[in-house]
């Protein structure tokens, strides 16, 4: 009987080089695990591997030298344990995120929540060639949005509230772009030089910063054979709705513009980023 090796790697199970023997990519979605299914992924490994896992780049598990004739029984073992398999070839793969603000002091925005929405949304789409969502939650940038087909970082938006402010110059100590100022009897922000980082509202001691969650989207960032960073030009996102109205729009355009086999920054940088950057504006504003 012929093996479909495609199938078992659209499935993620990678061929090795060892004759029959598989490294099976685990679906893990923001970089996040029960305690349950890392007894069922141990018990796999022990079981049908070799008694030892590989966590990959973008914070997903490997289990090594699983057997062609025990595939089906792995698949049932991992379901019964709650773990899905991942993904490989050209479509959506698993969607990274740092801890955000549900652990992070610096977070700003939770992260796991809105990763876990993207994979139910976008997670085996057929595409071109591979497609790649990171969420960082903050400027510290852990998890390098910028690398991603399309990254997302977390912001807030700033309000200072005059009348809760004692001008301490705590916000302005804190704010590492320089932004902040105090002149006369106010503060003043720099916009040009603001990056939305929040540092003001989370060392205020006076509650005279108010913060209100955003996201700053970057397109066709890809960190393989071709290195480059993704591109921000659209203002902070305040809202669910608007962010995923344009990462349909870039889902799209990338079906609708890449050649079969193109990384999606190709296939930008060849219908034009003037192109792009008007499609994904016009998403934004609805």
């Amino acid at each position: 009987m012929a093996v479909d090796y495609k199938a078992l790697k659209n499935g993620g199970f990678m061929r090795q080089i060892q004759k029959n023997n598989f490294s099976l990519r685990l679906k893990v979605v923001g970089g996040n695990l029960t305690a349950e299914q890392l007894t069922a992924i141990a018990d796999v490994s022990k079981k049908y591997g070799k008694g030892y896992v590989h966590l990959t780049s973008r914070q997903s598990v490997e289990i090594p030298f699983i057997k062609l004739e025990d595939v089906e029984d792995v698949k049932q073992a991992l379901i019964e344990g709650g773990v899905e398999t991942g993904v490989c070839g050209p479509r959506v793969r698993t969607v990274t995120a740092c801890q955000g603000n549900e652990i992070c002091p610096s977070g700003c925005i939770d992260t796991f929540s809105l990763a876990k929405e993207i994979s139910d949304r976008y997670f085996g789409r057929e595409l071109p060639h591979k497609f790649k969502f990171g969420v960082t939650g903050c400027m510290n940038n852990c998890l390098k949005a910028e690398e991603n087909d399309v990254g997302i970082k977390g912001a807030y938006n700033i309000e200072w509230i005059k009348e809760s402010c004692t001008l301490c110059g705590v916000c302005v100590k804190a704010c590492r772009e320089g932004a902040v100022s105090i002149q006369g009897d106010g503060l003043c922000v720099d916009s040009d030089k603001c990056n939305n980082c929040g540092r003001c509202v989370k060392s205020c001691p006076f509650d005279a910063w108010k913060g209100t969650s955003g996201y700053i989207l970057s397109f066709g960032g890809t960190f393989g054979n071709l290195i480059e960073k993704g591109a921000e030009f659209l203002p902070v996102t305040s809202d669910k709705e608007t962010l995923f109205r344009v990462a349909d729009k870039a889902l799209e355009f990338f079906d609708k513009h890449a050649n079969p086999s193109e990384r999606f920054r190709v296939a930008i940088e060849r219908a034009g980023w003037d192109t792009f950057r008007t499609e994904m504006e016009a998403a934004y504003r609805g």
